[in-house]
């Protein structure tokens, strides 16, 4: 999909308007407007930092004036202005990615695209990277589209789409999403582990079983949650287990995307 928004790729039906342009019939101007960052992005690494900057630049058709100016504010912004005579070869995994943001931005984009940008990071690098990001949004007239595999990154967006074999399924502000699955999770805590999971199963108002850690969510049908804790307490001790905790939680966007990609979402 981001392969197709950012001209990559060529539609076999329907329209992609970006900045109010037809990407199918007004390929560079649509093209213009955007700042696409890849999960593995192309770096020059015999390049410098500044270097990589300005092949960029002159690619997207900048001038040098243009260009000078916006690449000294940019890497102030992405932290690596220090570094701008160092070969990309040379930066880490995390400059690496901060200056792949940057080539990203070097247009002065009014979208930026971001394809799965931390998938493969370690959790400091992933935070890093959306402490530059958000302020972006609150400063800038910019829009930001980002596909992730990480419903952490997805609570960060005003937005959030699913999508499942290229068509989006379920869209709107996350805890919107989340609201439509309240009075439906339950948290259960006991032992053993095995037996709880066979017992909560087997349930006939129980449409979902995970674990996390020593923890178990479970997701019951609308209006079966007081009728399905009873249940679940007394078969449980029934059958030899023992309950710790069991009591209702707030969902999470983790159960927004199990249920629908149980195909039970209502």
């Amino acid at each position: 999909v981001m392969r197709l928004l950012c001209g990559a790729l060529t539609l076999d039906a329907g329209n992609v308007m970006l900045g109010g342009f037809d990407i199918r019939r007004e390929t560079e101007r649509a093209r213009e407007q955007i700042g696409y960052l890849a999960q593995r992005f192309a770096l020059y690494e015999d390049l410098t930092v500044q270097e990589n900057l300005r092949f960029f630049a002159e690619v997207r058709g900048l001038q040098p004036a243009q260009w000078k100016q916006r690449s000294q504010e940019i890497l102030e912004f992405v932290g690596l202005a220090p570094f701008r005579h160092r070969r990309a070869g040379q930066l880490s995994g995390g400059m690496k990615q901060k200056l792949g943001l940057a080539l990203a931005l070097i247009n002065e984009p009014q979208i930026l695209l971001l394809d799965e940008p931390t998938t493969g990071v370690d959790p400091v690098t992933r935070q890093d990277f959306w402490r530059l990001i958000l302020p972006l949004l609150r400063h800038r007239a910019l829009a930001v589209l980002v596909s992730t595999p990480y419903m952490d990154e997805a609570l960060r967006c005003t937005r959030v789409g699913f999508m499942r074999n290229g068509r989006i399924i379920c869209e709107g502000p996350p805890a919107e999403l989340r609201r439509r699955l309240a009075g439906r999770i339950l948290e259960l805590t006991g032992a053993p582990p095995s037996l709880i999971a066979e017992v909560a199963r087997a349930d006939p108002a129980v449409e979902a079983v995970s674990r996390f850690g020593g923890r178990f969510r479970i997701r019951v049908a609308l209006g079966e949650m007081d009728a399905a804790m009873t249940r679940l307490d007394i078969s449980i001790r029934a059958a030899g287990g023992a309950v710790e905790s069991l009591r209702p939680i707030e969902p999470l966007l983790e159960d927004v995307f199990i249920a629908l990609a149980e195909g039970s979402w209502e």
